[in-house]
């Protein structure tokens, strides 16, 4: 007979608009005690979320908006112009018991991208030890479990002076907390094509496991995670942009822009009207490259695939110059490039693969190559909307790393 699945109290911790938790939702096997997150756009659509989708009548209560970086008032609770009235975590968790935390810290400091971008290669930068307040929430609940996700960067990042690698303190400090993580981390950097996320992403996923709880064992059930548990979710065919937007409505370029109240359109308007999905507006001389380009791969010409041809195509039309290449157009029949955060400044290197549509991706199709389910609504500016979108675990994924980590649990 097979043994029964029980249910799991978790903490989402940096929780953005809830793509972590998201997953962990729609893999039945998790309470969600509680929520942490600082910035409003998110916190109001994972709230609405969690209201309209999961039927959570305290998701206002749950879902904590407060700066994590203050964490004795995070777990005592605060009276704050900014952040309002709460009681705080201790008070809503109350007397349960917390088995998995999860959450990543933002990224952006451990990103290779974000190094570069940085005269100071983000040494300076306070988003590298926002994992000690992760860390202080681990060790205030001590859970069975806990899952940190983050950029594979963060395996080579030095901040500070430069001397140290941030992952190995990492590695160190849960280990003194009583957790036992995976010894090569090279190891837990997951490709998330093989998930089925129609989207060229990798992200580093900790698991960390309670050696008060499990022991000796603590270290092979870990092992176990990344050799059985999370391989036994992977799919057999990897998704492309095909499979997740084909489908949206066309928003087809006008003869002449319009505009629809304050909003000023080059494209027409989807029917019936879906949430997220409309178009930016752009130029007549951006929309004519958007042809070019679309139409150069359609045809199988392929004159501007190359990196120079882009670059030279760029120069040649704007009068600027670039080091990298700023066009990229997606292809219908591969998983998408990396859906960033840094999407809500253009959508250049995102280009739909229709050359009737010539334009960049909406809101609604960076959500659905991010795998967010179309009941997620992103009521807010589209700036806010596509960063945390950018900035999200796909929903898709976390449920496969949640029903993982169930079964190891349970099985253990």
């Amino acid at each position: 007979m097979k043994k029964e699945q029980k249910t799991f109290n978790s903490i989402d911790l940096f929780v953005g608009c809830g793509g972590l938790t998201e997953g962990f939702q729609q893999s039945g096997f998790y309470n969600m005690l509680g929520a942490v997150e600082w910035e409003s756009s998110p916190v109001h659509v994972l709230r609405e979320t969690l209201k309209n989708k999961w039927k959570e009548k305290d998701a206002d209560d749950k879902v904590l908006r407060f700066d994590i970086q203050r964490t004795d008032e995070l777990f005592s609770g605060w009276n704050d112009e900014e952040y309002g009235i709460s009681r705080g975590l201790d008070n809503l968790i109350g007397d349960k018991k917390v088995d998995v935390i999860i959450g990543g810290p933002p990224c952006q400091a451990y990103s290779i991208a974000g190094r570069i971008r940085d005269e100071h290669g983000m040494k300076n930068d306070y988003r590298n030890y926002l994992f000690e307040s992760y860390l202080k929430v681990v060790k205030r609940y001590k859970p069975k479990a806990f899952i940190f996700e983050n950029v594979p960067g963060i395996l080579s990042a030095k901040p500070g002076d430069g001397s140290f690698k941030i992952i190995e303190v990492i590695r160190e400090e849960f280990d003194k907390a009583g957790y036992c993580v995976l010894e090569n981390l090279d190891k837990a950097v997951i490709d998330m094509t093989n998930y089925g996320v129609p989207q060229n992403r990798k992200r580093i996923i900790i698991l960390g496991l309670s050696k008060e709880e499990y022991g000796e064992k603590a270290s092979e059930l870990v092992k176990l995670f990344y050799e059985k548990y999370l391989p036994s979710e992977k799919v057999k065919k990897k998704k492309t942009v095909r499979d997740a937007i084909s489908d949206l409505p066309k928003l087809y370029p006008l003869d002449q822009p319009g505009r629809v109240g304050a909003l000023k359109i080059s494209h027409s308007l989807p029917d019936p009207d879906i949430d997220g999905h409309i178009s930016r507006f752009h130029s007549k001389r951006d929309i004519e490259i958007f042809k070019l380009l679309t139409n150069d791969i359609a045809s199988g010409r392929n004159e501007y695939v190359s990196a120079n041809a882009l670059k030279e195509l760029y120069t040649k039309e704007t009068g600027k110059e670039s080091n990298v290449h700023k066009y990229h157009v997606l292809r219908w029949d591969e998983p998408s490039n990396l859906i960033p955060a840094h999407l809500y400044k253009d959508g250049l290197r995102h280009i739909h693969p229709d050359p009737e549509q010539a334009r960049t991706i909406t809101v609604r199709e960076a959500a659905r190559l991010q795998t967010f389910p179309d009941y997620y609504i992103f009521d807010c500016s589209r700036t806010d909307a596509f960063k945390m979108i950018g900035n999200a675990v796909p929903p898709l994924f976390a449920s496969k790393v949640a029903k993982a980590l169930s079964n190891l649990l349970n099985d253990n």
